[in-house]
């Protein structure tokens, strides 16, 4: 029987986003909500979404922000890397190496790094099984954008991702559904898991933080008709998922179901390793 703490994590973290799952997909799935939203931002005398047309819009919406997403993964993949010098060199044997560290200030980075490792190991298998699940569901539902379809002008039928959906072969050249931009903002939940972990007491701000970035990066791509509203919800349900199964095999339930600390804690960094030692030492 599920203890009243292990009830509340898994219907916050699995409960929560399968309900909204069916929402979604009663609500936008099975209605033409998806198409009248889209059709707000569409031209019908030109045939065109015109801020799909915009340059400076496509730059800054598209290509400067996945920036945030970018850099945040190849961080975590150099600090996962970085974490296994200082155990492979053994600094604090070699008193000259050590002094060099020191020196050139570079021994407190390789510390934390090294401290830190299953965090920087999680936020790259976190980002890679996210980006893996939402283009394995590209490939296997072929749903093409709305500018692809004939609802706006393009040669494609518009269907459902559940009428082309194929589990075990790619169902076609559509690679629409789920939203793959707002997949990238949405992966940023990752670093709330982490957060969760140390029980940081700002971790809900990482997490509304993600959530409202995802968001952003999903509505761009609507109103320039490359994706329709529903793709953004369906990109976060599914990056939620993953980041939050992969915390459960790096972390485990106990460390992500404890309640966030009240302690004030000056900054992320000095925070992190003082926390990591209490729950190492519990």
């Amino acid at each position: 029987m599920l203890t009243s703490a292990r009830a509340r994590f898994y219907g916050l973290n699995l409960g929560i986003p399968l309900v909204f799952a069916v929402v979604v997909f009663l609500l936008f799935d099975m209605t033409r909500i998806d198409i009248a939203f889209s059709d707000l931002f569409y031209d019908p005398l030109h045939q065109v979404f015109p801020l799909g047309h915009v340059g400076l819009f496509e730059k800054i919406t598209h290509k400067w922000a996945r920036i945030i997403p970018n850099w945040t993964g190849e961080a975590a993949i150099i600090g996962a890397l970085l974490s296994f010098v200082w155990p492979i060199f053994k600094p604090e044997r070699r008193p000259g190496l050590l002094r060099l560290l020191e020196k050139t200030r570079l021994a407190a980075p390789l510390r934390f790094a090294h401290k830190h490792r299953r965090d920087f190991l999680y936020v790259v298998f976190a980002f890679s099984l996210s980006t893996g699940v939402i283009h394995y569901l590209k490939g296997h539902t072929s749903v093409y954008c709305p500018v692809e379809t004939t609802q706006y002008a393009g040669k494609i039928e518009h269907k459902e991702w559940f009428q082309n959906f194929n589990l075990l072969k790619v169902a076609g050249d559509g690679r629409c559904w789920p939203g793959g931009h707002a997949s990238g903002g949405f992966t940023m939940l990752a670093l709330y898991f982490v957060a969760r972990r140390y029980r940081w007491r700002h971790s809900k701000a990482l997490m509304y933080g993600a959530l409202a970035l995802g968001f952003i990066y999903g509505t761009t791509r609507v109103l320039q008709g490359w994706h329709y509203m529903s793709h953004t919800f369906w990109a976060g349900i599914f990056v939620w998922l993953s980041c939050w199964l992969m915390a459960l095999v790096f972390y485990g339930r106990e460390a992500l179901e404890q309640p966030l600390s009240k302690r004030p804690q000056p900054t992320v960094a000095r925070a992190l390793p003082e926390l990591d030692n209490a729950q190492s030492q519990a």
